[in-house]
């Protein structure tokens, strides 16, 4: 969360209820990563947290490059990767797999360079007017393309998918990305994942209509 400490660990504290509810309700193998998304953003919160504790201490610098990379790693790597596998391990319809195939190939290409990134270029984070602000040297040619990328990856999948409500949870990803551009244009990365707690009630709703179709399929009435 990007507006305090506080913010940031109660809201890995619910994300992670959340999460744990998620993941219990899913009784499919095909299920449980779509299922541990708002865990994962639980531990994503978590890390921004403990940046919030160690960035006013300077004796705290070793700490403060642990959480920036860990809350990077999940923002930049972890995301584009296992958004649109997970929405696509839900799927069924043929056509439509194509096409999650194709933001698959998308988010583990993005992914590796910004792996790269990460590697080779410095980053570091601030705290900038009640925001965070992660500072990365990473190539200025490219971070247009990668800002395409990112959105392909990381927010088309669910409006790909052919599953009820999914595209619902997708149109929620999608207002709350151009809301924290628009209006918080240097924090996006920090000020998206605000919007981690809505987003997770959506997987929550999502994974809970997928198991009351699949009771409906398997119900036998008896004679």
């Amino acid at each position: 969360m990007c507006f305090s400490v506080n913010a940031s660990l109660s809201s890995g504290v619910v994300l992670t209820v959340i999460g744990l509810a998620t993941f219990h309700k899913s009784t499919h193998n095909n299920q449980r990563l779509f299922a541990a998304i708002p865990f994962i953003f639980g531990i994503q919160q978590a890390a921004e947290g403990v940046l919030w504790m160690s960035l006013p201490k300077t004796e705290l610098l070793l700490l403060q490059q642990y959480a920036t990379k860990t809350f990077l790693i999940f923002a930049q790597i972890i995301w584009p990767i296992l958004v649109p596998i997970a929405v696509l391990k839900l799927e069924k319809n043929k056509n439509r797999i194509i096409a999650l195939k194709v933001l698959v190939g998308i988010g583990l290409t993005l992914a590796s360079y910004l792996t790269y990134c990460l590697l080779n270029f410095n980053v570091s984070a601030v705290i900038e007017q009640h925001h965070i602000l992660y500072k990365q040297n990473y190539p200025t040619s490219l971070k247009n393309g990668s800002v395409v990328l990112y959105a392909l990856a990381t927010i088309a999948p669910p409006l790909f998918s052919s599953i009820k409500g999914m595209w619902i949870l997708g149109l929620t990803i999608l207002i709350s990305y151009i809301f924290s551009a628009l209006f918080y244009e240097h924090y996006v990365l920090s000020v998206w994942c605000f919007f981690s707690s809505i987003i997770s009630i959506g997987v929550y709703v999502v994974i809970k209509e997928l198991e009351k179709n699949t009771k409906k399929l398997t119900y036998k009435p008896k004679r």
